[in-house]
């Protein structure tokens, strides 16, 4: 197979989900067969309105017959006005939110890497705060800020200047870690300088749907404003309504003061990123922060498109909460039925998981077997132990509760595995004494 011979071995999601994908409609994918797929990996959360919206595809397709600009480097074009002014208008205003606007790369690291950049600028400071199964991108000083051992085993050392502290619950529900880095902060023998900058997600997606409560973020956003320190919120998986409000820090009441989106500001999985800062922050000289590809104009045209057509109400935050409650409903009576798994509940709007914390193992195994019965859900944590739902924010109800059908005769078929293997280990009474050491 060509991805075989000319691919690099750098692939991953195509190894968890091995078909050649060939359509994709709303919340389904296809493959070269035409064999159906519910979608609940959703491009990583980039495809928060499905696969080929019809509105803002429409769009975006006129925008292309009309010789649009496509390209533009940083110049200013109608597309970009566009989507400042939908951003203004059905974003910014509503909430009372006020910031510059700044374009870097087209994708989630670029933004973080330049967030980073400014608060350093902007403060003297270089220390950044990060947190444990914090994850922030894949280029060297997103990668800084991102906790996984994985993503860090590369030689050279280039991991300076970020420390780390414990997200809220990481020591369970007794401890606030807040006070923790309080202690930290406030302690001049602790080793740890004044930083530029706190980096957070309020909602941890690839360390595990580690949801952070408002009273957590609150003391955060207390403590970076009494000691004069940046608050960073990186919301680009659990932005752009996500976890059912546009940003997911809203209902925490919090304000940052720069925040980072990307993957589904692009509406129907074009690449767009952007920096939001409070505007005494901005700071920059002119192209003292710049790349090729910061105009994308296709880009701008389906998410002002989106802007203006699903955040001009709260209709669609309310259908977000009403899936959300669906799907946690689900997968809470799935736990019920199948108690033997040990799987707990977690997550915030459609950003939901599935924790085997007492069984890590079991998690990939579902997620393979969820992928034969044609159910796309990814793992994800620290031990890929968390099976993560990402459907489209649009899902339709019905494909919701099959895509729950399809998940539960996984599991059950996982358990049923777990169950032969033991049967067979222990059957024969001379074994028994031999498999009993072992870890099942």
């Amino acid at each position: 197979m060509i991805f075989n011979s000319r691919e690099s071995q750098v692939r991953s999601y195509c190894r968890a989900f091995p078909a050649v994908f060939h359509r994709a409609v709303g919340s389904c994918l296809y493959d070269e067969s035409g064999r159906r797929y519910i979608d609940f990996l959703a491009g990583a959360g980039t495809l928060n309105y499905g696969h080929n919206n019809p509105e803002i595809k429409k769009r975006v397709l006129e925008y292309l017959q009309s010789d649009g600009l496509i390209h533009g480097l940083d110049l200013h074009t109608r597309a970009k006005r566009e989507f400042l002014e939908a951003l203004e208008k059905f974003i910014f205003n509503p909430l009372g939110l006020d910031y510059k606007v700044q374009f870097p790369g087209p994708t989630g690291t670029n933004a973080v890497e330049a967030a980073m950049k400014l608060a350093r600028k902007a403060t003297g400071r270089a220390g950044i705060i990060a947190f444990t199964n914090g994850y922030h991108g894949m280029t060297a000083g997103s990668l800084a800020a991102t906790g996984n051992t994985y993503h860090r085993q590369f030689p050279g050392g280039i991991w300076g200047n970020v420390r780390f502290m414990p997200f809220d619950g990481y020591f369970g529900p007794e401890t606030d870690t807040s006070a923790y880095l309080e202690k930290f902060l406030d302690d001049p023998s602790s080793g740890v300088d004044k930083p530029a900058a706190v980096l957070l997600e309020t909602v941890q997606g690839e360390g595990g749907v580690n949801v952070a409560s408002f009273a957590w973020l609150a003391r955060i956003e207390k403590l970076c404003r009494d000691r004069d320190i940046l608050l960073i919120v990186d919301d680009i998986q659990a932005g752009c309504g996500r976890t059912g409000t546009f940003f997911s820090f809203t209902p925490a009441g919090i304000t940052p003061d720069i925040v980072t989106l990307s993957k589904a500001l692009g509406a129907v999985g074009l690449p767009l990123a952007v920096v939001l800062m409070r505007p005494h922050l901005d700071c920059w000289e002119p192209g003292e922060h710049n790349g090729t590809f910061r105009g994308n104009n296709l880009a701008f045209v389906a998410a002002t498109e989106a802007l203006r057509r699903y955040w001009s109400d709260d209709k669609l935050t309310r259908t977000v909460q009403h899936k959300s409650r669906r799907v946690r409903t689900r997968l809470r009576i799935l736990t019920e039925r199948c108690p033997q798994a040990e799987a707990v509940v977690r997550g915030r709007g459609l950003m939901v998981g599935l924790a085997f914390t007492q069984k890590p193992h079991l998690a990939k195994r579902v997620s393979q077997l969820a992928f034969e019965e044609g159910l796309v859900v990814e793992t994800c944590g620290g031990h890929d132990h968390v099976l993560k739902f990402l459907p489209s924010l649009l899902t339709p109800d019905d494909l919701l509760d099959e895509g729950m059908d399809l998940l539960e005769q996984a599991l059950h078929r996982a358990m049923e595995e777990k169950d032969a293997q033991i049967s067979t280990l222990v059957a024969p009474e001379e074994m028994l004494d031999v498999h009993l050491d072992k870890e099942i």
